[in-house]
């Protein structure tokens, strides 16, 4: 077979066997443990492991051996020991191996495959057939013309029909699985062939192959020069990584023969090394490898070569070769043949310085990177890996445990347990509905990872972070309770990305919170129902702890945006009553899922921070009314500061600030029933309550305009008037023609005969006050309607209102009955100080001043009732209708009260004789009559009767005789007095002064006799009282 041909066949197999992705690499999660080897490919790894594999295994059947190897097992019957035993290979067989035929499994029933768990492939080596000759095939090591391997991908042959098919030795099947070439193959067996002239029995641990192989093979044996020095540059990468990078033995720096070593493979990196008998290079190679190889730790002389068994080049070099046992068909299965081909690979374990221990763990990660590598599609990989966990986990549990086992084994169950780990703690992310059932698979894994890496370990949420790290004690129920609550933060936190919510407190996001509670109800159902029956074996109530993580979730979500809420809207109590629904949901589950718990779940449950949507609807609703409130007590404030009482317009004469006020709290109570909660009567009493107090607040400004004693006038002293007093003689003297009533104006007030009205600014200024006062009144019994009559009212239970409200509220039969009395009782004030004002001090001068002075023919009233009559015409047109009847009954009685001070106070300006009687009643009858004809019976004529019975019971006292009066004012002292009958030598008390006017009160009679001008009453009050006489 020519060069030509040979280069054909290896150019086609190369073809064939495309180079899979990097196993360091292929996943960014899953961590290679075994640390990296500069320099060296993984291609480079998989060639050097099958010289190395084969070399140990040279003496096999298939591999050059002549005789079949029987592999014994400790369950192994002793009767079985013989291969031929059972040809049938049936699993009453103790081996598992069935019958084998010069290195062939016939029938292979796998021991391994059923402890782990996995499948039959159902492909007896029957099937798996190789030609005796063929152009391009895989080469038997029995025969020197090559094989072709019919199930290989992509390989299809035409075969000569004289040549018979045949099946695969072990050694064919490893050389296909690690997809060495024919020409590679061959120069190992011809290395081989040469190295153990003579030597046959030598152990392959003694053999330094990478050398051997520099000594033995020849420019001239491969292809082109290129192909030649790639070679050897391999192989003195692995001496490098072996000897100088990853020693079993430490070296020292200054080592002779490694900085020889050093030179050379720095030197072979540019151009290929002379290789012959007689180089220089090839003899200091050979001496410095054969040196560097047969080191022990001791110095002392061993029987054991190593170069190949430094970490981490020996497991990089046994977990490539522990890899060939999956089908290049398919990656998912594991061969038959893996127990026959397990135990060839113990073979390798002497060179590369493998024990059990490292086996198993080794082949633990082959699993289960097997598993993760392709796509996690064979679920019964990942139970193989738990199922190999057993071991690992007996193995280390014994006392004796190496140092680099420790750290292989670390490595190695911490790359498991952190990919395990990246899944579990988002589970929602990496598991669908469809493969939801592989956390059944995974979790196990996990679970007994952390368990045999040691009790206390650190769960990472987000990847590796320093935020988010959680001790926990290593208990199953304790990291799943962790998986469940970090992939449900995860998924909602993706909930969140995916819809935007950064500041929940922006605008307009009730639609944004809507959609966040829907989706948050919905991924707390696809729990329950997906994942929370499989995470419920390992904790009991898983899905109470989803639950009451969605809950704390949204909770914080709706607390931020709580936070940026100042007042109630529709669009806030929506976002509340749809997280109410939420928590009801999530309540549920837990409660449902912890039924069965030892304390029913009140753990669990007190977790959950309550919403209190009712309470945060209540409080806001409180809030939004304290500021409405806040707004009417602004513009109380406001009317304090700048009210001027000038009336809007003509049609409008009420204060501008009243208007607000109402506009406001209309405004209040509408938006109040907007709201959409239940509106229970307690909060709607709380709203009263309030606005009530505005108008209370308001109507006691607005009633503010002082008090009538202000305007009375104040009492002369007493004195006695006497007849033809000097007084009288001088105002005859300085009066020599009678002055009519007519003609006495001291302040000017009459214009001829269109006397205009003396009602002041001041005044007018009242009389708006009073139209605003009763502005008030009609609104306020509007809001009384809505608020009592609306149809959201939710009655109250009869404990739920405070009981505060129910004390001052008991006795009140509407919301504003206290503002409508107050503002009653208001009008009340503001227009007796009003009507006060017009008489005492608008009218005054044609009054109090004028009426009766000097002489009563001469100053009658009839100038003051024309002043008076057109004040009230004034104050009709001021007022509106439904003000003027208690205002004008308010001047009534205070023109009454002016007309009896007139009478009894009037100074000794005034002097009145008995026969002047007469022409006083007529004067009051006319007074009264001003009164009754004011209006369409603004007033009724018995009212005004009443009214002036005061008046009329002093008149009549004017109309006595002086000794009746004193008779009576006697009597009348002594029975108020409480000294009975005056004796003789006593002497009768003066009385106080009371401002009641009344006839039976002695002040009143002692009044009327001071300003009687008879000797009678001048010598009683001269002789009782000594009182002075007038000047």
């Amino acid at each position: 077979m020519g060069p030509h041909h040979h280069s054909r066949r290896e150019s086609l197999c190369s073809s064939l066997l495309a180079p899979r992705p990097d196993y360091h690499d292929s996943d960014p999660d899953l961590v290679w443990p075994f640390g990296k080897l500069e320099g060296i490919d993984r291609d480079e790894v998989r060639e050097t492991t099958y010289e190395i594999f084969f070399t140990a295994c040279r003496s096999s059947p298939g591999f050059g051996g002549r005789n079949a190897l029987v592999f014994y097992s400790n369950h192994q019957d002793n009767n079985n020991n013989n291969n031929n035993s059972n040809s049938n290979g049936g699993e009453g067989s103790g081996s598992g191996l069935g019958s084998k035929v010069n290195g062939v499994v016939t029938t292979p029933t796998s021991r391994v495959k059923r402890a782990l768990g996995l499948k039959m492939l159902k492909r007896s080596p029957s099937r798996r057939m190789t030609s005796g000759a063929g152009n391009g095939g895989w080469s038997s090591p029995s025969s020197p013309n090559g094989s072709n391997s019919s199930g290989s991908p992509g390989m299809s042959y035409t075969l000569p029909p004289s040549r018979p098919r045949r099946p695969m030795t072990s050694a064919e099947i490893m050389r296909q699985q690690m997809r060495v070439t024919e020409g590679s193959d061959n120069r190992l067996r011809k290395t081989l062939m040469r190295t153990l002239v003579g030597q046959m029995g030598r152990r392959a641990e003694t053999i330094i192959l990478p050398l051997e192989l520099l000594r033995h093979l020849k420019p001239s044996e491969f292809n082109d020069s290129h192909e030649y020095h790639y070679w050897q540059k391999r192989q003195l990468k692995i001496l490098e990584a072996g000897l100088l990078l990853h020693p079993s033995i430490r070296l020292d720096k200054s080592n002779t023969f490694a900085l020889r070593l050093r030179e050379i493979i720095r030197a072979g990196d540019t151009k290929a090394i002379d290789t012959g008998k007689n180089s220089d290079t090839m003899r200091t190679l050979c001496n410095s490898v054969v040196s560097l190889s047969w080191r022990s730790s001791n110095g002392t002389p061993t029987d054991v070569c190593h170069w190949a068994d430094g970490y981490p080049l020996n497991i990089h070099l046994y977990v490539a070769l522990l890899q060939s046992v999956f089908d290049i068909r398919d990656e998912t299965l594991v061969l038959d043949e893996v127990d026959e081909l397990l135990e060839l690979m113990k073979k390798t374990w002497s060179t590369l310085g493998i024990t059990r221990p490292i086996h198993n763990v080794c082949f633990t990660w082959v699993l289960f990177q097997q598993y993760v590598q392709t796509a996690q599609i064979e679920p019964d990989l990942l139970c193989a890996a738990h199922a190999m966990l057993a071991e690992v986990a007996n193995n280390a549990k014994r006392p004796d445990r190496e140092a680099l086992y420790v750290k292989i084994l670390s490595s190695v169950l911490s790359s498991m347990q952190g990919w395990a780990e990246k899944k579990l703690l988002r589970y929602h992310d990496y598991f669908q509905r469809g493969t939801v059932g592989q956390i059944e698979n995974l979790l196990p894994l996990a679970l007994s990872s952390s368990k045999i890496l040691g009790e206390d370990v650190t769960i990472t949420e987000r990847g590796g972070g320093v935020k988010g790290d959680i001790k926990v004690v290593d208990n199953s129920g304790d990291r799943v309770d962790c998986y469940i609550r970090s992939s449900m933060k995860q998924a909602f936190a993706k909930i969140m990305e995916a819809g935007n919510v950064i500041e929940v407190a922006e605008d307009a996001v009730t639609d944004t919170l809507f959609q966040l509670a829907q989706e948050t109800e919905e991924l707390a159902l696809k729990e329950r129902e997906s994942f929370s029956p499989i995470l419920k074996r390992w904790h009991t109530i898983a899905a109470g702890v989803a639950a009451v993580t969605l809950h704390n979730c949204y909770g914080a979500v709706l607390k931020q945006y709580l936070n940026g809420v100042s007042t109630l809207s529709g669009e806030t109590v929506e976002i509340l009553q749809r997280a109410g629904k939420l928590e009801k949901v999530l309540l549920q589950m837990v409660v449902e899922d912890s039924a069965e718990c030892e304390d029913g779940g009140k753990a669990i449950v007190r977790e959950m921070v309550p919403y209190e949507v009712d309470t945060i609807i209540m409080n806001l609703l409180k809030r939004w009314i304290h500021e409405r409130l806040k707004r009417g007590k602004e513009c109380v404030h406001r009317a304090k500061e700048s009210e001027t009482w000038n009336p809007k317009s003509k049609s409008e004469p009420y204060a501008q600030s009243a208007e607000e006020l109402v506009k406001l709290a209309k405004e209040t109570v509408d938006d109040f029933f907007e709201i959409p909660v239940g509106i229970t009567e307690d909060i709607v009493q709380d709203l009263a309550d309030g606005l009530e107090h505005l108008f209370k607040e308001y109507t006691s400004f607005v009633a503010s305009c002082g008090s009538k004693q202000s305007y009375i006038p104040t009492l002369p002293p007493l004195t006695r008037c006497n007849r033809d007093s000097k007084f009288l003689k001088l105002w005859k003297k300085a009066s020599p023609c009678s002055i009519g009533a007519e003609g006495f104006h001291p302040n000017g007030t009459n214009d001829g005969h269109h006397p205009r009205p003396s009602t002041s600014r001041g005044t007018q200024r009242l009389y708006i006050r009073l139209n605003t006062l009763h502005y008030l009144l009609p609104h306020l019994y509007s809001l009384e309607k809505n608020l009592s009559l609306s149809p959201r009212i939710i009655p109250s239970t009869p404990r739920s209102r405070s009981a505060k409200n129910r004390k001052s509220h008991s006795n009140a039969s509407s919301y504003f009955e206290f503002a409508v009395s107050g503002i009653q009782s208001a009008c009340q004030h503001v227009s007796e100080v009003a009507a006060y004002r017009l008489i005492f001090l608008d009218s005054n001068s044609v009054f109090y001043e004028s009426l009766y002075v000097g002489d009563v023919a001469n100053a009658r009233i009839r100038p003051a009732l024309r002043i008076i009559k057109q004040n009230l015409t004034l104050l009709g047109a001021i007022l509106t209708d439904k003000a003027q009847a208690l205002a004008i009954k308010e001047v009534m009685k205070a023109s009454f009260e002016a007309f009896l001070m007139v009478l009894v106070a009037g100074g000794s300006s005034r002097v009145f004789y008995r026969t002047y009687h007469e022409m006083i009643q007529e004067d009051f009858d006319s007074l009264k009559r001003v009164f009754c004809t004011c209006g369409e019976g603004l007033i009724a004529k018995d009212v005004v009767e009443h009214e002036a019975e005061t008046a009329e019971g002093v008149m009549e006292l004017m109309g006595q005789c002086t000794e009746q009066l004193v008779e009576d004012f006697s009597i009348v002292t002594c029975e108020k007095s409480g000294i009975g009958v005056v004796g003789s030598g006593q002497r009768l008390p003066m009385p106080p002064t009371t401002g009641r006017w009344n006839r039976s009160d002695p002040n009143t009679i002692l009044r009327v006799l001071c300003h009687r001008n008879d000797k009678a009453a001048n010598q009683f009050l001269k002789r009782t009282f000594q009182l002075a006489k007038r000047r």
